[in-house]
């Protein structure tokens, strides 16, 4: 699709790569509709955007509540949506036997039950259009299980799953279901300690735009799954194949992905800083 035929609805849109994207696609032409938690910051994209030329419509909304769900569903339809982007989420670290029940189910919840959710809202939206197009963002972590991110692993694996099991679906109607997977990529989601980590660990990162940039390229040209990286995408062909062999790789790194994970009163003082982070 052309992105100047595209009314997208775009979760996530204040944040790092939600942003990157609406910057993007704005500039290719897009209408947009761009939602997050809070006015003020949709407020100030869309005044940047303005700024361009193009004027995006925005509505703070809780996708992670039925009535956050409703209200976006509503704006949608008045838009005549023909896309969704998923950006939404965030990116718990820590060990799993240390992380609260509330951290655990909030991470599910918006990561994973959020998406899903919405895009059962915004079906029959879509499904009135010609073509329509939903694009769910993941992580390398959808494909690689990795200590230090156990519950951010699980609900990129839940929305990868879903993708493909829906696009499935969906296969004898007009609406298309993608899958993009940024590798470690350079938002302010990442804390101090994950950038140290990943720096030590020599992990590389993408900026916001490549992302943006990504998903872009799979909104023109259709294809169903785009893992980003190419030392991230054969290393997750391995951990299909072979997982084995990724255990014992991992094995080597954790004792450093302990030490960054430890909760701040058990940590020392770190070997390593940078500008590094892990998946948004």
């Amino acid at each position: 699709m052309n992105p100047t035929d595209a009314r997208i609805v775009l979760t996530g849109a204040a944040g790092g790569i939600g942003s990157a994207v609406a910057r993007q696609l704005a500039r290719s032409g897009a209408a947009l509709l761009l939602t997050d938690l809070r006015q003020e910051p949709l407020d100030r994209l869309a005044a940047e955007l303005a700024r361009t030329g193009n004027v995006p419509r925005t509505i703070a909304a809780d996708v992670a509540t039925e009535a956050g769900r409703a209200a976006l569903a509503a704006a949608a339809r008045e838009q005549r949506s023909n896309v969704l982007i998923n950006a939404a989420g965030i990116n718990p670290f820590g060990m799993f036997a240390e992380q609260s029940a509330t951290e655990i189910a909030k991470a599910l919840s918006i990561n994973a039950v959020a998406p899903i959710l919405l895009c059962q809202a915004l079906l029959p939206v879509l499904r009135e259009r010609e073509r329509a197009h939903i694009i769910n963002v993941g992580s390398t972590f959808g494909s690689i299980g990795f200590p230090g991110f156990a519950v951010y692993s699980a609900s990129k694996f839940a929305v990868r799953g879903f993708s493909e099991a829906l696009r499935r679906e969906l296969a004898d109607t007009q609406v298309s279901v993608h899958y993009v997977a940024p590798r470690a990529t350079s938002t302010a989601l990442a804390t101090d300690r994950v950038r140290a980590m990943n720096a030590e660990l020599g992990v590389g990162m993408d900026s916001p735009q490549v992302v943006a940039q990504a998903i872009e390229t799979v909104l023109r040209d259709g294809r169903s799954e785009l893992l980003l990286g190419t030392p991230e995408r054969w290393f997750a062909k391995l951990n299909a194949l072979l997982p084995a062999a990724v255990d014992r790789s991992l094995r080597h790194q954790l004792a450093i992905i302990r030490r960054y994970a430890a909760p701040q009163s058990d940590r020392p003082t770190p070997a390593a800083s940078s500008t590094l982070s892990v998946n948004a």
